[in-house]
C-alpha cells in the first residue's frame, strides 16, 4: 500500500462508526427542548414566527438575559442551542426585511452564539447543520426519517413552503446516507483489488443518487418559488457583503464580522461524490467559494470527506485496467452526478432567478445569489459539464 493508500484508510475506520450509517444527519434524533435553565430559548423559539410578524422579535431578545453556555455539556443540547441562536440572529437582523437590515446581532444573543459556535467548531451563523440537519423531529419515533413522517423544529415565519424546503433537504441527507460507507468500503476494494467488491459498491452509490435525485424533485409538490424567494431565503442571507457586529463579543474588537448563511452548498453529499469519483474542478470563483463554506460543515464531517479525497482513487484504479464492467458503473454514477447538477440548476432557476428578475428593477439587486449569498449562475453549468468530463470513454 502506498503513501496515499494508507491515508485513505483514515476513513474506513471513519465509516464504520454508528452515527455515519445516518449518513451527515446526527447519530439520536435532534432533542426537542433544552435543559430548564435554558427555557427562555426554547420559549423565544415557539413564539419566533408569531414575534416576527409582529415586528418584535429582536425587541424580545434584547430582554433576553445572557445564560451561561457553559452548563449545556450533552452534544444534542449544544446542537440544539445553536440552531436557536442562529435562527434568531438571522431573524434579529432580518426581521424589517432585505432594505433595512439591523447589523448587530443583540448581546443576548451574541455572546452565547459565539461560545457555543466555538465549542462545536463552527462559525457563529446560521449554516446547513443547523437549519437542516439539526431541525426536525420524528412523528413516530420508529418510523423512518422520510417526508410525511418527518415535522420541523424551527421556523422563522412558519407554514408549509417553509416547513417542506427543510425537510426535504433532511429526507434528502437521509436517501443520501448510504453514500458514506459505500465511499470508503469503495476505496478500500481499490487497496485489496478487489473488482468485485467496487462493483458491489458503486452500484450502491448510484442507488443512493437516485434516491437523493428523486427527493430533491419533490421540493416543488409543496415549496412555492414564490414564497421560497419572499419569505424563505432572505432570512438566509449571510453577512459576507455586510457583516454584522456581535455586540458584547470581546474576541472580536468590536468590529462586525463577515460570514456565509445557511446553503446546501454546506453540505457534504456532493463533495463526498466529486471525491470517491475522482472528479476536480477547474479553479475559479465558485471552487474556491465552496471550499471556503467548508469551514461551515462539523468538523467530523469535514474530516471524513477529506480522507476520502486523500484516499486511493476509484478512477486512476479503472483506467489502469479498464474492466467493462466497471467501467460501465462507474460511467453510470458520473452520469448520475451530472444529472442532480443539471436538476439542481433547474430548481435554482424557479427558486431564485426567476422570482429575482420579477423583483430587480424594484429592488436594484443582484439575482446571481443562492440561499446563503452563493454566487452560482456562471458556475453551475461549468461545474456539470467537468462532471460529464470525466466519463471513461
Amino acid at each position: 500500500m502506498n503513501e496515499a493508500q494508507a491515508v485513505g484508510a483514515e476513513g474506513f475506520a471513519a465509516a464504520s462508526s454508528a452515527h455515519l450509517q445516518r449518513g451527515f444527519l446526527p447519530e439520536e434524533d435532534p432533542c426537542l427542548r433544552l435543559p430548564t435553565a435554558f427555557a427562555p430559548w426554547d420559549e423565544l423559539g415557539r413564539e419566533l414566527p408569531g414575534l416576527l410578524a409582529a415586528g418584535r422579535a429582536r425587541e424580545r431578545m434584547e430582554q433576553l438575559p445572557v445564560l451561561e453556555v457553559g452548563l449545556l455539556q450533552e452534544p444534542r443540547h449544544l446542537e440544539r442551542a445553536m440552531m436557536l441562536l442562529s435562527f434568531f440572529g438571522h431573524a434579529a437582523v432580518w426581521e424589517k426585511g432585505r432594505q433595512q437590515p439591523q447589523l448587530s446581532f443583540p448581546r443576548s444573543v451574541a455572546v452565547p452564539w459565539v461560545q457555543v459556535a466555538r465549542r462545536l467548531g463552527r462559525p457563529p451563523v446560521l449554516s446547513y447543520s443547523s437549519h437542516a440537519l439539526n431541525n426536525w423531529r420524528r412523528v413516530d419515533a420508529e418510523g423512518p426519517i422520510a417526508l410525511g413522517n418527518l415535522l420541523l423544529q424551527q421556523a422563522f415565519l412558519g407554514g408549509l413552503d417553509e416547513s417542506w424546503f427543510i425537510l426535504v433537504h433532511v429526507e434528502l441527507e437521509a436517501r443520501g446516507a448510504p453514500l458514506v460507507p459505500a465511499a470508503a468500503a469503495a476505496q478500500e476494494a481499490v487497496v485489496a483489488d478487489r473488482p468485485e467488491q467496487l462493483l458491489q459498491q458503486l452500484r450502491r452509490i448510484a442507488s443512493a443518487q437516485q434516491e437523493v435525485e428523486r427527493v430533491l424533485m419533490r421540493m416543488t409538490e409543496r415549496c412555492e418559488p414564490s414564497i421560497f424567494f419572499s419569505r424563505i431565503q432572505p432570512f438566509l442571507h449571510g453577512f459576507l457583503q455586510l457583516p454584522v457586529r456581535y455586540e458584547g463579543v470581546q474576541e472580536f474588537g468590536d468590529q462586525p464580522q463577515p460570514f456565509a448563511g445557511a446553503s446546501a452548498a454546506q453540505s457534504v453529499l456532493l463533495p463526498l461524490l466529486d471525491a470517491v469519483l475522482g472528479v476536480r474542478h477547474s479553479q475559479d470563483t465558485m471552487h474556491q467559494y465552496l471550499l471556503e463554506l467548508r469551514r461551515y460543515m462539523p468538523p467530523a464531517h469535514l474530516a471524513f470527506l477529506e480522507s476520502v479525497e486523500r484516499g486511493p482513487s476509484v478512477r486512476d484504479y479503472l483506467l489502469a485496467r479498464r474492466p467493462p464492467e466497471l467501467v460501465e458503473a462507474y460511467n453510470g454514477c458520473l452520469e448520475l452526478l451530472g444529472s442532480f447538477r443539471q436538476k439542481h440548476m433547474e430548481m435554482t432557476a424557479r427558486y431564485i432567478i426567476q422570482p429575482a428578475r420579477e423583483h430587480a428593477t424594484a429592488q436594484g439587486g443582484s439575482h446571481d445569489q443562492g440561499t446563503g449569498g452563493t454566487p452560482f449562475t456562471h458556475y453551475l453549468k461549468k461545474h456539470r459539464d467537468e462532471t460529464h468530463s470525466y466519463l471513461i470513454r
